[in-house]
C-alpha cells in the first residue's frame, strides 16, 4: 500500500503536467488557469492544488518536463555509437531541431519560455548547465580518444556551447531565423577544426 500511494501521486503530476502543457499549447500559459486544468481532468481546482502550491508552479513543471525531454535526448546521443565529434554535432542538431519544434513553431510555448528567461527561473540555470556537463564529456572522451587536442575540457565544451548557442536558445533562435549562415553544421565545422587544432 505504501509504494503505491506514490506511484499513483506521482502519476497524478503528470497528468496534470501533461493537461497543462497541451492547454498551454492551445490557449497560452498565461490564459490556461488551474480551474481550466481542473476542468479537463475532471476534478476541483483545490485537488490540483494539492498536487501544485500555485500555478507557477504547473508553469515550471511544465517547462522542466519539455526541456528535460531535450536533455534525455542529448544524453542519449552522448552515451551512444559514434566518434566524440559525430556525437558532439548530433547533440548540437537535435537540440536546435528539438528547440525550433517547441519555440519557434509553437509560439505560446515560446512565451512560456520567453517569460522563463525574463523572470530567471531557476531550472532555465539548470538546463544550461546539464547540457553543458553532456558537452563536456563529449568533449573530453575526444580529448581522451585522440580525436581532439590536450586542453581542459570544461573551458572547451563551454567555448562550443556559446558558438552555438544561436541555434538553441528561444530568444536568439527567434531574432536570427532570417539569417541562414552560418548554419550550426558549419558553425560546427568550425568548432570541431578549432577541438582538433587545440584552438
Amino acid at each position: 500500500m505504501s509504494d503505491t500511494a506514490p506511484a499513483r501521486e506521482k502519476d497524478q503530476r503528470c497528468r496534470i503536467i501533461e493537461t497543462a502543457e497541451r492547454l498551454f499549447r492551445q490557449l497560452g500559459f498565461q490564459k490556461t488557469t488551474v480551474s481550466d486544468i481542473a476542468r479537463e481532468l475532471r476534478m476541483s481546482p483545490a485537488n490540483v492544488y494539492r498536487f501544485f502550491g500555485t500555478k507557477s508552479e504547473i508553469n515550471e513543471a511544465v517547462a522542466r518536463q519539455i526541456m528535460g525531454e531535450i536533455e534525455a535526448a542529448a544524453e542519449k546521443i552522448a552515451s551512444g555509437p559514434g566518434t566524440a565529434a559525430e556525437r558532439l554535432r548530433q547533440v548540437i542538431r537535435t537540440n536546435e531541431s528539438m528547440s525550433a519544434e517547441r519555440y519557434i513553431a509553437d509560439r505560446k510555448l515560446h512565451d512560456m519560455v520567453d517569460v522563463a528567461l525574463t523572470e530567471k527561473w531557476p531550472i532555465v540555470d539548470a538546463h544550461v548547465e546539464h547540457m553543458g556537463t553532456i558537452l563536456t564529456r563529449i568533449v573530453a572522451e575526444g580529448m581522451e580518444a585522440g580525436e581532439f587536442a590536450r586542453h581542459d575540457p570544461l573551458l572547451m565544451a563551454r567555448l562550443v556551447h556559446s558558438a552555438c548557442i544561436r541555434y538553441c536558445h528561444p530568444r536568439l533562435m527567434v531574432e536570427c531565423c532570417d539569417y541562414t549562415e552560418p548554419s550550426s553544421d558549419q558553425m560546427m565545422d568550425f568548432c570541431l577544426a578549432a577541438l582538433k587544432a587545440g584552438m
